[in-house]
C-alpha cells in the first residue's frame, strides 16, 4: 500500500484554514511547518499558555497525506476555496512507499549525549558507553526526552550540583527524566510532582525501568517538606505563579533551579523571585535560559 503526501505552501494568514480544509477533503493528515525551515530564514516559533502571540510564519508549508486514488488536484481546489484562496497554491506531490513506521520513528531517536558521564538512551538502543550513566527513555505522552534545550539545560545543572544524600524536589515533572537523573546521580530521597496525571504515571513507569527510587505525586496533593535541591522546568507563567510554593520547599541554604524561560523574560523571573532566593543566569542554550541561585540561611520562606 501507499499514499500520495501533498505540500502546498501559503502564508500564515491561510495555513491554518487550508490545513483544515484539506482534512475535510479527504486528507489522511495535514501539518504545517516554516517554509524556511533548515535556512537562515527559519523562526522558531515559542509560546505558552496565557502568552499572547501571532502563530505561523510568513512563508508556511502544509503537508498533506493522502490515500493513493484521491483526486489530489480536485482537493486542493476545493480546499483553497474554502480557505479563501483566490486560487489553488503550486504543490508537489511525492509517492510514500509502504513502510515499517514503528521502525522509522525509533530511528528517529538516538541516544543524546548530555555530558561525558550522562546519555540519555531509548530502551531499543544499546548504551553507547557502559561506563557511562545511561537513563532509558522512549519519546511518549509526558514531556521530557533530553532533547529540548530546557531539559539539557537542567540536566546539566543537576549532574554539577548533585551531592549524594540530598533530597531533591522535581516540580513539574513530566517524564520524571530529571528527577531520574538526580536519583541515578545519588540524591535522596527524590519526589517528583506534575499537575498532569499521565505525567504522573510515565514518571513512574519510568523510574521503576531504571531501577531507581523516586516518588512522584499529583499536584493537588498535599506536599510538605523542604529539599536540599529543587528544579522546575514548567514554563514563565507558571513558574510566576508558584514562585511562593517553589521557594518554600527550598530548605535554607538549598539550591533551586528554573528553566523553560526564554532569554528576554530571564531579568523579569530573577526579580520576581528576589524576595525569596536570589537568582542568576546559570547557563543559556538555543534562546532559553537556565536560573539557579541558592536560597540564604535567614528567609521569609
Amino acid at each position: 500500500m501507499s499514499w500520495l503526501s501533498v505540500t502546498l505552501e501559503t502564508d500564515c494568514a491561510h495555513a491554518e484554514a487550508l490545513a483544515d480544509a484539506l482534512m475535510e477533503g479527504g486528507a489522511l493528515s495535514a501539518t504545517i511547518e516554516d517554509a524556511a525551515a533548515g535556512t537562515p530564514e527559519e523562526k522558531p516559533q515559542f509560546g505558552e499558555p496565557g502568552s499572547i502571540t501571532t502563530p505561523g510564519w510568513d512563508r508556511s508549508r502544509v503537508a498533506a497525506l493522502f490515500a493513493a486514488d484521491a483526486d489530489v488536484a480536485a482537493c486542493v481546489a476545493a480546499a483553497a476555496s474554502e480557505a479563501g484562496l483566490a486560487a489553488p497554491p503550486p504543490y508537489g506531490v511525492e509517492e510514500v512507499a509502504e513502510q515499517n513506521w514503528v521502525q522509522l520513528t525509533q530511528s528517529q531517536f538516538e541516544p543524546i549525549r548530555i555530558s561525558a558521564r550522562l546519555w540519555i538512551v531509548p530502551s531499543w538502543h544499546d548504551a553507547p558507553d557502559p561506563a557511562a550513566i545511561s537513563l532509558v527513555l522512549d519519546p511518549g505522552m509526558a514531556f521530557g526526552t533530553g532533547s529540548h534545550p530546557t531539559t539539557r539545560l537542567c540536566l546539566e545543572w543537576l549532574e554539577r550540583s548533585v551531592r549524594p544524600g540530598q533530597s531533591l524536589l522535581d516540580y513539574g515533572c513530566g517524564s520524571g527524566i530529571l528527577a531520574i537523573a538526580a536519583a541515578r546521580l545519588g540524591a535522596a530521597p527524590v519526589i517528583g510532582v506534575d499537575i498532569d496525571p499521565q505525567a504522573v504515571a510515565a514518571a513512574e513507569a519510568n523510574a521503576e525501568r531504571n531501577a531507581v527510587s523516586a516518588r512522584f505525586l499529583d499536584s493537588a496533593a498535599p506536599l510538605a517538606g523542604q529539599f536540599d535541591l529543587v528544579v522546575a522546568n514548567i514554563l514563565a507563567n507558571p513558574l510566576k505563579a508558584l514562585a511562593p510554593a517553589i521557594c518554600g520547599h527550598v530548605r535554607p541554604g538549598g539550591r533551586l533551579a528554573l528553566s523553560g524561560i526564554l532569554a528576554e523574560q530571564a531579568d523579569e523571573l530573577i526579580a520576581l523571585y528576589a524576595p525569596w532566593i536570589p537568582l542568576a543566569v546559570a547557563d543559556t542554550r538555543d534562546g532559553w535560559v537556565c536560573l539557579a541561585g541558592e536560597k540564604p540561611e535567614v528567609s521569609a520562606c
